[in-house]
């Protein structure tokens, strides 16, 4: 608990960025719970999302801080705003490409969260995906490799990004997808996703959480809210 503690005094300005995200999640998980409590009951159930959050936020800080214990990852480089430029504008790719897919194929209209709801829906689910599904499995799989096996950080990494970059299109086009797609539109949406995942967590490890998270908003905002708002009108 001390080395905890010291730890936060250390890195009390990478703990504050972290915890500045995470109090504009919890307050737009506020207002979205007041707004449209349903939209939530598909990822969490009956359980409250509010205190779901509070345990993802939680969770988050541990992770960012275990990470900054070990010199691997930072929430955000002070003075570098460099990512931000880069995560905007890989993001623009699988943007695109998911857009041209939605126009051939068509996916389902609940595929995107009405406006204005989802300009508080993605932000948090965006955040919710990061901890989920990029912090928890990297953090796990580094851990083990280089603590149990006593492996070098630099020698996994990379097979460490690939398979955590994995979890996400597998979640999605495996278990999401409500009714089946042709071959190839489940192929290009797996490697779409895979795509983003592999710029994220590639992001992660040159600039910083912050950038990573960058990227997921500008796709989110491309595809989810901007695309969203269009093909729920001229689509459906």
């Amino acid at each position: 608990m001390t080395k905890f503690v010291e730890l936060i005094s250390t890195e009390r300005d990478q703990v504050l960025v972290f915890l500045g995200i995470s109090l504009v999640i919890a307050f737009l998980t506020g207002i979205l719970y007041v707004r449209n409590a349903p939209l939530f009951q598909a990822f969490f159930g009956a359980l409250n999302p509010l205190l779901v959050m509070l345990g993802i936020i939680f969770l988050g800080t541990v992770l960012s801080l275990f990470f900054l214990s070990r010199g691997w990852f930072v929430v955000h480089k002070a003075g570098e705003y460099k990512g931000l430029l880069v995560a905007a504008g890989l993001a623009a790719i699988p943007g695109l490409i998911i857009i041209l897919l939605d126009l051939k194929a068509v996916f389902p209209a609940d595929t995107n969260r009405p406006f204005p709801d989802s300009l508080f829906f993605y932000p948090i689910f965006g955040f919710v995906v990061e901890v989920v599904f990029h912090m928890l499995p990297l953090a796990l799989l580094l851990f083990i490799l280089t603590s149990a096996f006593k492996l070098n950080f630099e020698k996994v990494i990379w097979p460490c990004i690939i398979v955590v970059a994995l979890l996400e299109p597998i979640f999605q086009t495996v278990l999401g997808f409500s009714k089946p797609y042709p071959t190839w539109v489940t192929v290009s949406v797996f490697m779409n996703i895979l795509l983003i995942n592999l710029f994220q967590l590639a992001i992660f490890k040159r600039y910083d959480f912050v950038s990573m998270y960058s990227f997921r908003l500008v796709y989110y905002a491309i595809w989810h809210i901007v695309w969203g708002i269009v093909r729920l009108k001229f689509l459906f």
